[in-house]
């Protein structure tokens, strides 16, 4: 790869990482302060779902690293990058939290979408296929989701 494909791959897995990075810390946040109906299978699947993203920042943050170029450093860098917000709102009911996530995912996905083409475009095959599987993962999620918003 050329600097420049390096560059430009770096930059949108980046984006990608600080947001899987913030929608990890939202999803422990609504499983951490769920209630309500419900309660014990949203706390089980908002935790499956965390554990899916954390997983997912490792392998971001490796491929960055694997091509040669530099990964995010600190919390300051990822609000920069990260394309959802952060909810620091108390009391937010179950199904806004489940809204919320499903938004969220749907913004990962398309950012996904967006990395593939990148990397596509750049010839780096691996970070492709793992985009893929990345994605795929994604949209099961998006896909729990959207079956719980839909009561």
């Amino acid at each position: 790869m050329t600097e420049l494909q390096i560059q430009a791959v770096s930059e949108i897995l980046n984006q990608t990482l600080a947001t899987v990075t913030a929608l990890f810390i939202k999803t422990k946040n609504y499983h951490w302060h769920l209630s309500g109906p419900h309660f014990y299978n949203y706390h089980l699947l908002f935790d499956s779902q965390a554990e899916e993203l954390y997983a997912t920042i490792d392998i971001l943050a490796e491929r960055v690293r694997r091509i040669g170029g530099t990964t995010i450093r600190s919390v300051g860098h990822i609000s920069q990058l990260q394309r959802i917000e952060d909810d620091n709102e108390t009391g937010v009911d179950t199904l806004e939290m489940v809204r919320r996530l499903l938004l969220d995912t749907k913004i990962l996905a398309q950012l996904l979408r967006e990395a593939h083409t990148i990397s596509s475009e750049c010839h780096d095959i691996a970070t492709t296929s793992v985009l893929e599987n990345l994605l795929d993962e994604t949209e099961k999620r998006r896909w729990f989701l959207a079956e719980l918003a839909r009561r």
